[in-house]
């Protein structure tokens, strides 16, 4: 799991540099393997802006650009088609070493002095495209840092998170821990959804044939969208946690399973048969080709979403070619589920098909939360894509789930910790995870679990959360006593 350092500072105020916030949470029991800082390889890079673009003589390609680097201007010999006068630029000045480990020196290219490079963005390590020189939006700044400028100036931590914790796969997950650890306050990112055009029951219907095996399902419509590449910035943000920018409408929904931790699913509305969502298991041989390009074989075994006549996605794991986004689509039905863990994993398996979304759906997501994630969604497909919300949401709850109460005894924290915890130190610690509490007796409290800790079922569950956040470290290590009997011979 990649966490970004710097989009886990939009959740809650962190003190610690990224070191230290590794540290602290490998002591919490969310291992940090490994950090790596984005910038690295962008030392003497920065924005440049082309002023000027002349063809070099007795050359088909070549031109040399005169380019505003903030205190100066600098000539550049580039190959490159795509750039235009009054582009911006990132330029690689002589002395500075790429990503890939290549020095730029100043040079002689047909006699022409050369004083740096126009780079790529696969020169730059960001991705594998190489049809041209990177271009940067308007308000980047010549002579700035190029890292600012590609929001490169971030680390991002591996966590090695165990099966159980499934609300740790995401940034609110780590976000949430922090919080408990350092005592911070939590910075929510409220949607506020406006609603405007018609009902979305009245476009759209869906039932639930399988509630053993879907146990939530919810939908929204947004109409009239416009759908292209995604900002720079929510590309680099993505790709700096492992995702492919693919397009504004697919990456909101990406960006917000990394944000939220749930997976979503957007579906060109037009190309769902009758407009309508099903729910089954698959019919025996059915197929469909996935967005991978391959056509799989389905069979009874298999949960799917379907329209009124064929899948359009296996259910939890990839969408199909068939309903995908592109840039003839106008309007966007957007999917937010929750589904029984082992059947995704048995399918997962059996199609040897692995997803970010699969990922999370084996371990179990938060049919509360969902709820939460898709409107985020919807509100930030309309920010980048523009269009309508429809008025109201899909929302197919066969069987409410109700709440979990654990009874905690605080002298049983005692006995098993080997440490005196204040019974408001309990409590403290509970609430800073999310946990409500109720006192019953002296000798009693009563916790509420939240609907994103599924790991949380016994007493002894809860007893382990307080040491993780009160700190193993502050346990202290005793040997065990017992009575030493001596024997003659």
């Amino acid at each position: 799991m990649l966490i970004s350092y710097n989009w886990l500072r939009e959740f809650v105020e962190i003190d610690d540099s990224p070191p230290g916030l590794a540290e602290r949470l490998t002591m919490a029991g969310l291992e940090v393997e490994s950090m790596t800082a984005l910038d690295k390889g962008f030392d003497n890079l920065v924005v440049g802006q082309v002023l000027s673009r002349d063809t070099i003589p007795k050359t088909d390609h070549l031109t040399l650009c005169r380019v505003d680097v903030g205190k100066e201007h600098l000539h550049v010999v580039c190959g490159a088609p795509n750039h235009r006068v009054g582009d911006k630029v990132v330029l690689a000045l002589p002395g500075s070493r790429l990503p890939d480990g290549k020095e730029i020196r100043k040079t002689r290219i047909y006699g022409v002095e050369s004083n740096g490079m126009i780079c790529s963005e696969k020169e730059l390590g960001i991705s594998d495209q190489t049809s041209g020189v990177m271009i940067l939006p308007d308000e980047a700044v010549p002579g700035s840092p190029a890292a600012e400028a590609l929001g490169l100036k971030d680390t991002i931590l591996e966590l090695n998170v165990t099966p159980n914790r499934p609300d740790a796969l995401s940034h609110l997950g780590i976000a949430r821990e922090v919080s408990a650890l350092a005592g911070s306050s939590l910075k929510m990112p409220i949607p506020k959804v406006q609603e405007e055009g018609q009902e979305i029951s009245s476009m759209s219907s869906g039932e639930i044939l399988d509630s053993n095996l879907c146990f939530r399902y919810a939908g929204r419509m947004v109409m009239d969208v416009t759908v292209r590449l995604s900002p720079l910035w929510m590309q680099q943000r993505l790709r700096s946690v492992g995702f492919r920018p693919i397009n504004n409408v697919v990456d909101a929904t990406n960006y917000v399973l990394a944000e939220m931790g749930h997976p979503l699913h957007a579906f060109d509305y037009d190309l769902l048969n009758g407009h309508r969502i099903v729910v089954r298991t698959a019919r025996d041989k059915e197929k469909i080709l996935t967005l991978d390009g391959v056509e799989r074989a389905l069979d009874p075994s298999m949960l799917a979403i379907c329209d009124a006549d064929r899948p359009v996605a296996v259910a939890g794991i990839m969408g199909g070619e068939g309903t995908q986004v592109s840039g003839e689509t106008r309007r966007i039905f957007v999917e937010a589920a929750c589904f029984n863990p082992i059947s995704i994993r048995r399918t997962s398996k059996k199609l040897g098909l692995h997803s970010e979304s699969s990922h999370r759906f084996e371990r179990g997501t938060d049919i509360e939360g969902m709820i939460f994630a898709l409107d985020r969604a919807a509100c930030l497909i309309q920010e980048l894509a523009g269009g309508i919300i429809a008025k109201g949401r899909m929302d197919l709850y066969p069987g409410k789930r109700p709440s979990l109460e654990i009874p905690l005894h605080p002298d049983h924290v005692r006995s098993i910790l080997g440490v005196d915890v204040a019974p408001d130190e309990i409590n403290r610690i509970l609430r800073s995870l999310s946990c409500e509490i109720t006192e019953k007796t002296k000798g009693e409290t009563s916790v509420r679990i939240p609907s994103f800790r599924a790991d949380l079922t016994r007493e002894i569950d809860l007893i382990e959360e307080v040491a993780r956040i009160h700190g193993y470290n502050r346990i202290p290590s005793t040997l065990p006593q017992s009575m030493m009997m001596s024997s003659e011979m």
